[in-house]
């Protein structure tokens, strides 16, 4: 039995490797990232793309359906983490939130970026440690 669905309804399907190659190529192809509620597998792959733009590999809009409040105690922790100083306050827009699946993308499409990475300077030799591209293969 498949781990994953896949078909016509799904789209186009890549093997990769491995999960930093998947990620890597997701993030490759997506406009935007949206979580759904989900448990740590979703929350992994939501830090890595918040932490992903905080960094200026992407600028492309993060996205959570916050569907009956599921993401509201994980917002609150972010809220308390910028009024602590532990994440800017411009990076604390990377993330876009809504209790409907219209309202959300109409959130997305609006979206643009107004933060600063924090590392926009630096090189990235993903490619050869993680399997990542470059930003120029990964940003908007």
């Amino acid at each position: 039995m498949p781990r994953e669905i896949t078909g016509e309804t799904v789209g186009e399907v890549r093997p990769v490797a491995g999960m930093h190659q998947r990620k890597a190529e997701m993030a490759r192809q997506a406009d935007a990232f949206v979580a759904l509620p989900g448990g740590y597998g979703t929350l992994e792959e939501l830090l890595e793309v918040i932490t992903w733009a905080q960094l200026g590999i992407h600028d492309k809009p993060v996205g959570l359906l916050n569907v009956d409040g599921y993401y509201n105690s994980l917002l609150s922790f972010i809220d308390k983490a910028v009024d602590e100083g532990f994440i800017a306050p411009s990076a604390r827009q990377i993330i876009v939130s809504a209790q409907t699946a219209h309202e959300l993308m109409s959130k997305l499409e609006e979206y643009v970026p107004e933060h600063s990475s924090v590392a926009s300077k630096l090189t990235w030799e993903m490619e050869q440690q993680l399997g990542y591209t470059t930003k120029s293969d990964i940003a908007r």
